[in-house]
């Protein structure tokens, strides 16, 4: 995720139940990370024990759909609302009551007269109350764009297709949720923590792409075909290793760091490398930063190449030098996983808190305010330098190389395992340490570093119902009962039993006062107590 973090220390493969913290000790953000890591995985296995893949309660289960076309513009679908667990992630899909304004007072009703034009009730409510349901167009996180062919829903002609709901999680800053920032603490101080948000999105999957050819398959059927394609997409093919060389050029600064360090940074660091353009290898890209992707710009205004940013930065190590590459975007594009052009910075107005980038952004990204627009800050500023020439950029980030390692600074370099298919976002954190001289990456007993999958971003999915357009809709959701029940009531017939057992324990006991004993064992009792006696008076 893109925050300013340490490193990420959280492995479900080390079995740690809790972290613990120790008097006297420094608190480090990795070990209150991990502990909340720890209790998401605790979670989200148990449900997923319980629930299965995916399932929602009986009496509220989510994102039933239905579907609407013929007399709109254009087609759409209800999503309504309820919860809705996938691979134990908690998905709300009910939709905030709308708040209530305080009336006005121009009229003596408390209204006035623009809003009795326009069907506003006259006690008090404010502004209409908003559909109980989302609909595929404006679906929180879906962010779906009409006037983009690749974002409608098949026509009728083509259906029936399948809409089902992908889950993932990002980090969300201040900038992107200017709700989240303390602004007791002014505007000098940087943001606090950040938050991880659940990301879900309602999208269509023709049937052709389950490789499902029957007009009218089954449940079962689509079930089946849908699993398959999603574990395909759940896990990423591509790998990854990390490792610190002691480069060509440390003589130059032997005063800056130890002369035998390989990583010759001067701080600590967690390096993030990031897919930008996914793909095969031929046709993707990758950037990195130095700072895990975290340094962002909340854009103010946007008139052309020119951006003014609410600030520039903290110091002169998280501020925007000319040459930086950045990446213009919002919440909405954040969310729709899809990569922009790297711009190059060319000028700075300090004074106006500007600067100017080597392109005009994207159309229809960042122009609208309630997105809250950003610039995000990359470190590479060229690709990496082989035989003597240096790698041409690709729309401003780094060509994938694979099967040799890639130097990104001070001695860090990555390597890019063969065959493997790219997806944009995957990422992978590499800290880097002054106090060893390296970076902290697994390695074999050889010392030679392991390849790993992404660390993320790790996708979600659940088939919710197979749309036949104006026909309706089958549900293919799945659905569980409440494990409490009501404590079961003795019967009658259960109290009169032990009634008479223990009536006829009773009388067993009054007919027989040696306790059940045998005449014969209490003869013998009897006669060993009496020789008891005789002998204590001997």
């Amino acid at each position: 995720m893109h925050a300013d973090l340490s490193r990420s220390t959280f492995r479900p493969e080390r079995h740690y139940s809790a972290v613990l913290v120790q008097q006297g000790r420094v608190q480090l953000d990795a070990d209150a990370n991990e502990q909340t890591a720890i209790q998401l995985h605790q979670a989200r296995a148990l449900a997923t024990d319980l629930i299965g893949p995916h399932g929602g309660p009986r009496d509220a289960a989510g994102f039933r759909i239905e579907y609407v076309g013929g007399k709109h513009d254009i087609d759409t679908l209800l999503i309504h609302g309820g919860r809705y667990y996938v691979d134990g992630i908690l998905c709300d899909a009910d939709r905030p009551a709308a708040g209530v304004p305080v009336p006005d007072e121009d009229t003596e009703d408390g209204t006035d007269g623009a809003d009795s034009a326009h069907g506003a009730d006259t006690e008090g409510q404010g502004a209409a109350q908003p559909d109980p349901h989302w609909t595929y167009w404006d679906q929180p996180d879906g962010f779906r764009d009409p006037e983009k062919p690749g974002d409608r829903l098949p026509s009728p002609a083509q259906a029936p297709f399948v809409a089902y709901l992908q889950v993932w999680e990002r980090a969300v800053t201040a900038a992107e949720d200017p709700a989240l920032r303390e602004v007791a603490l002014g505007a000098a101080m940087p943001d606090t923590a950040a938050r991880a948000k659940v990301v879900w999105q309602v999208l269509p999957l023709a049937l052709a792409d389950l490789d499902i050819e029957a007009a009218e398959p089954s449940k079962d059927t689509v079930r089946e075909a849908f699993a398959r394609w999603a574990r395909e997409r759940t896990v990423s093919s591509s790998r990854l290793a990390a490792r610190a060389e002691r480069p060509g050029h440390a003589d130059e600064d032997p005063c800056l760091v130890k002369p035998d360090a390989r990583y010759r940074g001067p701080e600590n660091q967690l390096y993030r490398v990031e897919i930008h353009a996914g793909g095969a290898a031929k046709d993707a890209s990758f950037k990195w930063s130095r700072e895990n992707g975290s340094v962002v710009f909340p854009v103010d205004e946007l008139d052309g190449t020119w951006v003014r940013l609410a600030s520039l930065g903290h110091d002169d190590k998280l501020d925007l030098d000319v040459g930086d590459r950045v990446e213009f975007t919002d919440t909405a594009y954040a969310s729709r996983l899809e990569p922009l052009p790297l711009l190059r910075v060319e000028e700075l107005d300090l004074p106006g808190r500007r600067v100017r980038l080597s392109a005009e952004p994207e159309p229809g990204v960042g122009r609208l305010p309630h997105l809250n627009p950003f610039l995000r800050r990359w470190d590479h500023h060229e690709g990496p330098r082989r035989k003597g020439r240096t790698t041409t950029l690709r729309a401003g980030a780094v060509p994938v190389t694979e099967g040799e390692w890639l130097p990104l600074e001070d001695g860090v370099e990555v390597y890019f395992a063969k065959g493997g298919a790219y997806r944009t976002g995957d990422h992978w954190t590499v800290p880097a340490r002054t106090a060893t001289g390296g970076v902290e990456w697994p390695v074999d007993r050889s010392r030679r570093p392991l390849l790993r999958q992404p660390a993320g971003i790790t996708r979600h999915f659940a088939p919710l119902a197979l749309v036949k357009g104006e026909a309706g809709a089958v549900d293919l959701r799945l659905a569980f009962a409440p494990l409490a029940t009501d404590v079961p009531a003795a019967d009658e017939a259960t109290l009169a039993a032990e009634t008479r057992a223990r009536e006829e324990e009773q009388q067993a006991e009054a007919a027989d006062p040696s306790g059940g004993r045998s005449q014969t064992t209490a003869e013998a009792e009897h006669a060993a107590d009496a020789e008891a006696d005789a002998q204590g008076e001997k």
